[in-house]
């Protein structure tokens, strides 16, 4: 990492917005590559404010203030980053499901898939698998749908969620992939989900794995 990525991601991380902002434009203005500023400094730092927040070296309120930092720099490279895009491997829906108000780990991997060359269709928080159903039923093309939980008490709607889609007729036109603090490996494979992130950067290489597009 640069000495000015350093400063990007030390901005992330102690929440300064504008110190953000300001340190984005003067790296694209001397020519860096909107990619490397995004991978190098922003998602760089947010996974370390990630591991301390997994840690319990900081809190819900820390996490919070360097993630809208980050999207603040997210905000200036997007359009760039969008004029970068060579190829799409596909749509995905990806919300957090019913009962659950947390947004941003999956805005994260929003980020990361979009980034990663799909188009997202981002059905928010609090998401009913009826919704769910509706969106794959308006978007056909749909390849993965997503699901994130930050709550163990909100987790059961991932089944509840792939249980509908099974009574709908759609489960085996969608991968599944679900994610989020609690959520583990070994429930996905209990609610016969077809895959399980860790992390944003883990959910952009498997989907693209379920997609049949590896890196």
């Amino acid at each position: 990492m640069t000495t000015n990525y350093e400063n990007i991601a030390e901005a992330v991380r102690t929440g300064e917005e504008d110190v953000v902002q300001k340190l984005v434009h003067q790296a694209l203005d001397r020519g860096d590559s909107p990619q490397a500023i995004l991978d190098e400094a922003l998602i760089s730092a947010m996974d370390e404010v990630g591991q301390l927040f997994e840690q319990e070296e900081i809190f819900l309120p820390e996490l919070l203030v360097a993630a809208n930092a980050m999207k603040a720099g997210v905000e200036i490279l997007k359009p760039l980053l969008g004029e970068d895009a060579i190829k799409s491997y596909g749509t995905v829906i990806i919300g957090t499901v019913q009962g659950d108000l947390h947004d941003i780990g999956k805005s994260l991997v929003s980020m990361m898939l979009e980034r990663g060359g799909f188009k997202i269709i981002d059905l928010g928080t609090d998401v009913s698998p009826e919704n769910f159903i509706q969106s794959l039923k308006d978007n056909p093309e749909t390849k993965v749908l997503g699901m994130s939980a930050l709550l163990t008490t909100t987790m059961p709607e991932m089944k509840t969620t792939i249980e509908a889609l099974e009574k709908a007729g759609l489960r085996d036109k969608v991968k599944v992939i679900i994610g989020g603090a609690p959520v583990t490996n070994a429930f996905a494979q209990e609610i016969a989900a077809d895959a399980y992130a860790p992390d944003a950067v883990a959910a952009k290489n498997i989907v693209r794995q379920l997609v049949g597009e590896e890196d």
